[in-house]
């Protein structure tokens, strides 16, 4: 079997948690032509994963002839019955969501608790490919460094400033996202110590990054916003060119983690036992031990305290330790 796809998940930050799991089957794989079927608002980030030789569209084209085996990194029924609607041979995943009959190799799910680049990991495993690194990594081309430096300097970087990424949105919903009038005292503190902010993220989060220029009034000059005005390789690239990135748990949390970017993730809803960043640089997780959390709920229908408190200064203070 040398005709490997592997179906990506279906999230930014999922993606880049599995990449250790990637890295594993390339290892143990070497002569595999090894291609990565996902969809489009992630395809782009495995342009920058040389374990990968291929990307295509989350939908595997029927026909035998394309692939021999399929492994699955997504636990959905619909992942299954798309690599089976595509007669691929083997069809190896985790036994989940009533889709065992689909599955040529089936592992028995991770026991719960375990972090996500672990159950990736714990799945390859199971299936032969030993563990290697548990850290995830992105090589970004010097194409793309140069390509974010020249926007950059159209947002006014001058070059030399040093640069922190904030990165205030999360697809997940409104309860992850730390508060915008928080993000305006942190562009103000780091301003005062020399550091530059620039807003990053995807057109999606451009009504949040509006709320964080409306909270910092007269002083919205301290923040160069790109949000919307970056694709994944050249927010990538621009992760090159900054000293630290603070924002919720999110892909671009664990994209800058991965190109070594010492991260400020600040946690409310969501497990960081789960999902907390892996890298091999320092990064540092806050949280607010309330007692609902992590309630996974994508809107609180409380006061949100979690996040709140979370405050501007302990995020700054973090900083501070890694700029």
């Amino acid at each position: 079997m040398t005709r490997l796809v592997i179906v990506a998940p279906n999230w930014l930050g999922d993606a880049v948690l599995a990449l250790p799991a990637i890295a594993d089957v390339r290892r143990a794989w070497p002569d595999a032509r090894i291609t990565v079927a996902a969809r489009q608002p992630v395809a782009s980030l495995f342009s920058m994963v040389p374990e990968v030789d291929d990307v295509i569209d989350h939908r595997v084209a029927r026909g035998p002839a394309a692939f021999d085996t399929a492994l699955l990194l997504p636990n959905s029924f619909r992942s299954a019955l798309d690599v089976a609607r595509a007669r691929i041979p083997q069809r190896w995943g985790y036994k989940s969501d009533g889709r065992g009959w689909l599955l040529t190799r089936k592992v028995p799910p991770a026991p719960d608790g375990t972090h996500q680049v672990d159950s990736y990991q714990h799945l390859v495993d199971a299936l032969g490919f030993p563990n290697g690194a548990k850290e995830p990594r992105l090589e970004v081309a010097p194409a793309l460094r140069a390509a974010a430096a020249e926007l950059l300097a159209t947002a006014g970087w001058d070059g030399a400033t040093p640069l922190a990424a904030l990165a205030p949105g999360a697809a997940f919903g409104a309860s992850k996202r730390w508060p915008p009038e928080y993000f305006a005292d942190l562009v103000r503190a780091l301003s005062n110590d020399g550091v530059r902010s620039v807003l990053v993220g995807s057109a999606a989060d451009q009504p949040g990054a509006r709320e964080i220029e409306i909270a910092l009034g007269h002083d919205r000059s301290l923040l160069m916003n790109l949000v919307g005005r970056t694709d994944v390789p050249t927010l990538a690239g621009l992760f090159t060119h900054v000293r630290a990135l603070v924002g919720n748990d999110s892909g671009a949390v664990h994209m800058a983690a991965s190109i070594g970017v010492p991260v400020t993730a600040v946690f409310g809803p969501t497990d960081e036992r789960l999902t907390a960043p892996r890298a091999l640089t320092s990064h540092t997780v806050l949280t607010n031990p309330v007692w609902c959390r992590p309630c996974m709920l994508r809107e609180c229908p409380l006061d949100h305290e979690c996040m709140r408190g979370v405050s501007a200064d302990s995020v700054a203070g973090a900083m501070r330790r890694i700029l």
